[in-house]
């Protein structure tokens, strides 16, 4: 045997060696990224299917004026006159298992009568996976029921082992929550937001493109009304790249081309750029609407599927455990900005801003990122709550109501 008169310790390291090339040779490659000075000009293959909005505005301005014409042109051929009626925005925070909070308190609003159609609907991470299924109306709240409330860990992800975590694209494997996807999202879905994105209305959801580092918002009725072949699969592409939480689930890769060359970008959570979003700020929706004599009452739904107060725990002295409170600390802290962020461009452009969240109250252990027991108590909480009318706050956090007579005013 050629290796019985080596040294025990260079066996070792070795094998070690060997393990560590063989993980390496298994590392996930990519296509090129597309080059720095190329990226806004990279193309997914389908027109109007996504905005940077930390860039230009004027293509986001376009979608809303489209929106609004799309709009028209079904109150015409609906034989609608008269006022326009009230636009009702939606919202969607992202928050893991915690969006069982938002599903419940949609499926709540639909018992209550009250729940409005949605001219708007965004959504970040978990509040991307409930997005379509709320811009398609109280039809689809069986589907938020049971993905909220039916799901445990490994109907979302397996775990990888610790080798094979260190050399691949991240921690676990999220098969089975694309698996979720290929069920519920399907052509006839898609369809059916295309009928929506006809009348006007708009679903939008968020990405972040970890390559150019920034936050991507993606118009699935323009995908959706696409004769693309590509279509169903980029939707899904797309709702799985906002959950992507990076480092624990692999990111999605996303082809595009610029001048015929193929090229790659790397999607992660929405939520590494944005917890939630409404429109871009520099959309001055109000002026906007002023010119295209389009003036209306428009008010603003927010979910945090999230709680708002600084939740206390005691933090074990240990790297793993400090370094997940303080990346959860920053979490909260980026939602309430966005929360603060939204708050002000609403009250610019005269839109009602109404703010749910999970209440400090809520107690229920969480004995994994999705535990049924846990999921399902914090459906119900949404559920009754908006069963008897939600208690809208409207205000973010560190912002003062308004003395007494002054709320009309502010809102």
């Amino acid at each position: 045997m050629p290796f019985r008169n080596l040294p025990a310790r260079l066996l070792v390291a070795l094998a070690v060696g060997l393990q560590l090339a063989v993980a390496a040779c298994a590392t996930p490659q990519r296509v090129p990224a597309v080059p720095s000075a190329l990226t806004a000009r990279a193309d997914p293959g389908i027109v109007d299917a996504r905005f940077f909005p930390d860039r230009d505005p004027a293509p986001f301005v376009a979608m809303a004026q489209a929106s609004y014409q799309r709009e028209l042109d079904w109150r015409r051929r609906m034989g609608q006159t008269g006022p326009l009626p009230p636009s009702d925005f939606l919202t969607i925070s992202g928050g893991g298992g915690d969006g069982a909070f938002g599903a419940g308190l949609l499926t709540g609003w639909t018992e209550s009568g009250r729940r409005p159609e949605f001219k708007l609907v965004t959504g970040i991470s978990t509040g991307a996976l409930i997005a379509p299924f709320a811009f398609l109306g109280s039809p689809y709240d069986p589907i938020l029921h049971e993905t909220y409330t039916q799901v445990s860990d490994q109907d979302i992800f397996r775990q990888r082992n610790f080798t094979a975590a260190l050399w691949n694209d991240a921690m676990a494997d999220t098969a089975p929550m694309a698996e979720m996807l290929d069920r519920y999202v399907t052509r006839e879905l898609l369809d059916a937001v295309a009928a929506e994105y006809a009348k006007g209305r708009l679903l939008i959801i968020g990405t972040t493109n970890l390559d150019s580092r920034e936050p991507v918002y993606w118009n699935m009725g323009a995908i959706a009304s696409s004769q693309d072949p590509r279509a169903l699969t980029l939707f899904r592409k797309v709702v799985l790249a906002s959950a992507a939480i990076p480092g624990a689930f692999p990111p999605v890769m996303i082809d595009v081309t610029v001048d015929g060359v193929s090229y790659q970008e790397m999607h992660v959570d929405g939520g590494a750029t944005r917890q939630v979003f409404m429109y871009p700020p520099t959309l001055h929706l109000r002026d906007l609407a002023s010119e295209a004599n389009a003036d209306r009452v428009r008010r603003l739904y927010i979910i945090r599927n999230a709680r708002l107060d600084p939740d206390w725990a005691s933090v074990d002295r240990r790297t793993l455990s400090i370094a997940n409170r303080a990346v959860s600390s920053l979490i909260q802290t980026q939602g309430i900005g966005d929360l603060s962020q939204i708050y002000l461009t609403a009250k610019r452009d005269g839109i009602d801003y109404n703010l749910a969240y999970i209440p400090a109250d809520f107690t229920t252990p969480k004995t994994a990122e999705f535990d049924p027991v846990y999921m399902t108590a914090l459906f119900e909480l949404g559920r009754s709550r908006a069963r008897a009318g939600y208690p809208w706050d409207n205000f973010p956090p560190g912002f003062s109501p308004p003395t007494s007579g002054s709320g009309a005013a502010a809102r």
